[in-house]
């Protein structure tokens, strides 16, 4: 039986109006397949039909909550891309409901309808972690596994690109701010990924590149503590700020009360978070289960990240725009 031509493929992704959702789906088009966007408000993702040709991209309701949602967006689709994750919990959007029972939800509607899986975790999934974000990503991964074995599971470092939520909410506090908090010291290290180099891996696995069955990590090509990270955006919005370091027990405690903000900056679970290295582990290295093995070479921040926190230093404030 030949290949399946990409113009003759229906890929539907999950969480596909995000950040890492939106160069998905440029990605994607530019390879030919036909997309649909599942998400919670498809009347909002209308911004995505333009990365593609007129009706390569669509748009319909899923909620991986709801089981039966996430199976309808999977009918008649060859393969499917899970991207949906939540960083702090709020109201029914909890840790096990979305990150672990809507992700066997989705590879069970892979394995029903005989399609191919590309599951994104995160570097940090640890079923023993006193993180919960970190345990439930680590509990999808396994139920991933278990219902859909030959699913390829993609676990991304933080990533960096425009209108990311890591350089630029640092850039915007150190606008406002005469410090910058270093959490336990800012000793933790980071080995920031270009969102555009994971949506090409995860394209490249649509493509039937990556090994199935196969947890990959995804880092960029330089390793960095915390601090080292602050230092680099004050040096490239051109700003001097004292950089604080913070025990971990008075983050939390900090933490236990910026939860309840509607877009929490810092939940008790990320100080958890932060306790540990996020990197590509030296089993992924000689494994070849990474950016390098898929045949990437990973973009630096200092390629990309002055190109949009500029903004903070010339106009004093960033204008959103999708990238």
């Amino acid at each position: 039986m030949s290949a399946r031509s990409p113009y003759d493929t229906l890929v539907t992704i999950y969480g596909g109006s995000g950040f890492l959702g939106r160069h998905v789906v440029r990605a994607l088009a530019k390879r030919h397949y036909r997309i649909r966007v599942a998400v919670r408000r498809p009347e909002l993702a209308g911004y995505l039909q333009p990365l593609g040709r007129v009706g390569q991209i669509h748009a319909v309701q899923a909620n991986l909550r709801h089981a039966a949602s996430v199976e309808a967006a999977a009918r008649d689709a060859q393969v499917l891309v899970n991207l949906v994750g939540i960083l702090f919990e709020h109201g029914r959007q909890r840790f096990q409901a979305v990150q672990t029972y809507g992700a066997e939800q989705v590879a069970l509607a892979a394995s029903a309808h005989g399609a191919r899986l590309v599951h994104v975790s995160a570097i940090g999934a640890d079923a023993n972690s006193p993180s919960a974000y970190a345990r439930t990503k680590a509990d999808a991964e396994r139920l991933v596994l278990a219902a859909q074995p030959s699913a390829s599971i993609m676990r991304p470092s933080i990533l960096f690109g425009p209108e990311d939520d890591f350089f630029n909410r640092f850039a915007a506090l150190a606008r406002l701010s005469p410090a910058l908090p270093l959490i336990g010291g800012g000793l933790t290290r980071f080995q920031p990924v270009f969102v555009g180099d994971v949506a090409r891996a995860i394209a490249d696995a649509v493509d039937g590149a990556a090994r199935p069955g196969t947890i990959y990590e995804l880092g960029g090509p330089d390793i960095r503590t915390f601090k080292e990270l602050m230092q680099f955006v004050l040096r490239t919005i051109e700003r001097k700020r004292l950089l604080v370091p913070l025990p971990f027990f008075l983050a939390k405690m900090q933490a236990t009360i910026l939860q309840y903000f509607p877009k929490p900056p810092l939940t008790p679970d990320q100080v958890e978070l932060l306790r540990v290295d996020n990197v590509v582990s030296n089993a992924a290295k000689a494994e070849l289960r990474t950016l390098q093995g898929l045949g990437i070479e990973p973009e630096t921040i200092e390629a990309i990240v002055p190109s949009y926190l500029w903004r903070f230093r010339k106009t004093g404030q960033f204008r959103s725009r999708v990238a």
